[in-house]
Order: structure tokens, then C-alpha cells, then sequence
């Protein structure tokens, strides 16, 4: 079994072969890739060595010494955190060998077309038509709330291919290439002037059956791992003590002593130890993955995440006093990132109020963690044995 010392061998031997200083970016991350050295608990071939998940932390220490790139994870953050274990887990082998590596190089960014104008919270109810055609799926519907689709060269996507059978069983799962005849991505602009988020409209996309991830019918299984995936990945990623939206209040905090008050003191101690608790949190979490897919929990954490975000940002503007309802530009720019660290506290205090909308409402994710964590009874449905086409709409 590879250990740390092996791990920190093939490292060196990917630095000297390849030295940062003086090797092209693309050039070295396709090497790592190569190497293994991505994500270590990957097969061999794939970007892996079939290693335990938690040693990953050795390769990167490794790494960021000696001032190596990274993939910028924060620009594919759909393609790393959810994409890229769907395909491991349902694609075939072709499948994995075509998409894992350009994604996780960064050369090819990913989108998620699931919500739906009619389908966001209910996903399941999602109307989006797949239709098959010989060895192709023709696709008519729309999308909403997909980050990134302006820059993204694939999407997962989710559609009805069995209108005949319960809302959750005639799903189907697909790749769809973004630059293929039929797909039209429109900005939306929030509230924070951006236009980050986007509405997708297909009009006879032409999928290859080819581009199918699972069995037909099977998406809604599929796409769970894809959700419990992304919940992970918003409300669990790895941060320093004081790391996200923490960070810039605390510093205001001691920079400036005369906006301090008693009452804000108060606020601001519990609000920092309720972020080093989620952190904490997210550090357990990770190492329970090391065991497998990761499960209804990552909801609890993405409703800490929210929460959270939307207290302390509110927190830094009565801080600022005049200086919080400022803002720097409001022109509507397509971003290629969310930057809630670099941008001033106006943004963070806009920004954060999609975070209970994003990645699974907070009333849908306390549903999940009361029925699937806790083990409460689930509140009583009567369209779950419903034909989708005789549903209410």
C-alpha cells in the first residue's frame, strides 16, 4: 500500500523532473495528474494511486513548498467537487479517461444544469425532456441557477426520459457539451451586480447515449451523490483557523479599536467560536470520507455554512457603521469565480444571502438531516407513487 514516505518520494521525483520555476503551469499539472499525485485515493490511471484519501495532505504540503500551481480549485469548483466523483462512480472507463484529467487540470470547466424554473427545491419534479433518437437523447427544457455556464465547456444534467413512471424513477443522467447546437446560456444578475449565475435553454440538443452516466432511469440515484458531493464541498472545504468570512471582521476587529463596541464584542467572540466549531466540523467530516462516499451529514454542515456566512457578514457591516453600505462597482460583470474574501464587506453581505439558496435550500437540507441523520419520520407525500405526467403542475 503506498504510504506518506512513498507519496513524499514520488513527489520529489515529480519536482525535479519537473521544476516548478521553470515549467510551463499547464505542462506541470497534467505531469502531476500523470504522476498520481492529484488526488492520491483515485485509481491509478485516473489521477490517483489507489491510496488513502487523508494522504492527499502530504502531496500538497509537499507541493505548496516548493511553489508548485495549483489547479485553482475555485474556478472548477463544480467539476472537482461534484462532476469528477459522479463520473468515478457511475462513468464507464472511457468516460473517466476522456473528462477526469482536463478537469482536473483545469483546461475544462464544468457546469450543473438541475434546477429547474418549476423544479428547484422539488428536483425530482423536473420537467426537462429527454427523448431518444437511435444512439443520441434530442433534449428540450431549461435550467436556472448554473453557476458558470458562461465559462463551461460541460454540464451534468439531469432530464426526464420516462414521463409514464413516479417523478423520481424516469430520470436520467447525461454529459452535455455547452458548445453544442441548441445551448443558449443567458446572464442573471444578482443582487450583488454580477451575473455569475445563469439560465440555460435547450432547445433539440443532441446528447450521444454515449455521454449517459448510470442506467437510463437511474439519474435520481446518481445525482445523489452528485448533491451529497456538492454539499460537502460548499459547507466542508478545508480552511485555516480564521479562514473564510471570519477572517476580514476579525481583522477589522483589531485594526480598528474605535468601531468596537460591548454589544459587538459579544456577538462577534460567539460568531467566531461557532466558525471554529464548523471548521472543526469539516475536518471530521473529511476524514470520514476517507471511508467512502459521503453521506446525508454533508447537509448539516452546508446549513452551518449558510447560517454562519450570513451572521458574521451581517456583523462586519454594523461594524463599518457608513463604510459597510459602501460598494466598489455595479456594473454587471460575468465573474469566473466567487471571491467573498477579496471583495470588500457590501459584497460578502449580498453575496451571502444565496448561500441558504445555493446547494440545496436550508429548508430542503433541514428536511434531509431530519429524516436521513436523525431518523425522524418523513412528512406524508402523496405524489411519490404518482405517475410524473399526472402530477399537478
Amino acid at each position: 500500500m503506498t504510504d506518506a514516505a512513498d507519496l513524499t518520494r514520488r513527489t520529489a521525483e515529480l519536482l525535479a523532473a519537473h521544476p516548478p520555476a521553470t515549467t510551463d503551469r499547464l505542462d506541470f499539472l497534467r505531469a502531476r495528474f500523470d504522476a498520481g499525485l492529484s488526488w492520491v485515493h483515485y485509481p491509478e490511471g485516473l489521477g490517483g494511486l489507489d491510496a488513502p484519501r487523508s494522504l492527499q495532505a502530504v502531496v500538497d504540503a509537499e507541493l505548496e513548498a516548493a511553489g508548485a500551481p495549483d489547479n485553482d480549485p475555485r474556478r472548477n469548483g463544480i467539476g472537482l467537487g461534484m462532476a469528477a466523483p459522479t463520473i468515478l462512480k457511475y462513468g464507464t472507463e472511457e468516460q473517466k479517461r476522456r473528462y477526469l484529467r482536463p478537469l482536473w487540470t483545469g483546461e475544462e470547466v464544468w457546469c450543473q444544469l438541475f434546477s429547474e424554473p418549476g423544479a428547484g427545491s422539488d428536483l425530482a419534479a423536473l420537467g426537462t425532456r429527454a427523448v431518444r433518437d437511435g444512439d443520441k437523447w434530442i433534449v428540450n427544457g431549461q435550467k436556472v441557477w448554473t453557476s458558470g455556464a458562461h465559462n463551461a465547456r460541460w454540464a451534468i444534467l439531469i432530464a426526464r426520459t420516462d414521463p409514464d413512471v413516479p417523478k423520481h424513477a424516469g430520470i436520467t443522467y447525461f454529459v452535455c457539451d455547452m458548445t453544442d447546437p441548441g445551448v443558449e446560456v443567458r446572464p442573471l444578475r444578482q443582487i450583488t451586480g454580477e451575473a455569475e449565475f445563469n439560465e440555460v435553454f435547450l432547445t433539440d440538443v443532441r446528447i450521444p447515449d454515449a455521454r449517459r452516466l448510470g442506467e437510463v432511469g437511474d439519474g435520481w440515484r446518481v445525482a445523489q451523490t452528485t448533491l451529497n458531493n456538492e454539499r460537502v464541498a460548499i459547507g466542508g472545504m478545508r480552511l485555516p483557523r480564521e479562514g473564510g468570512m471570519i477572517g476580514p471582521v476579525a481583522g477589522t476587529w483589531r485594526e480598528r479599536p474605535e468601531l468596537r463596541t460591548h454589544d459587538l464584542h459579544q456577538r462577534l467572540l460567539k460568531l467566531w467560536v461557532e466558525a471554529e466549531v464548523a471548521r472543526l466540523t469539516g475536518e471530521r467530516l473529511r476524514q470520514q470520507l476517507v471511508a467512502g462516499q459521503p453521506g446525508p451529514e454533508g447537509a448539516g454542515m452546508k446549513l452551518a455554512f449558510a447560517r454562519l456566512n450570513q451572521e458574521i457578514s451581517g456583523l462586519e457591516v454594523e461594524l463599518l457603521g457608513e463604510e459597510g453600505l459602501l460598494y466598489d462597482d455595479w456594473t454587471l460583470r460575468r465573474p469566473e469565480l466567487v471571491d467573498f474574501t477579496g471583495r470588500e464587506a457590501g459584497y460578502r453581505y449580498l453575496r451571502a444571502k444565496g448561500n441558504s439558496i445555493e446547494g440545496g435550500t436550508s429548508e430542503i437540507l433541514l428536511n434531509i438531516v431530519a429524516e436521513r441523520v436523525l431518523g425522524l419520520p418523513a412528512e406524508p407525500r402523496t405524489d411519490k407513487d404518482v405517475a410524473w405526467k399526472d402530477l399537478a403542475r
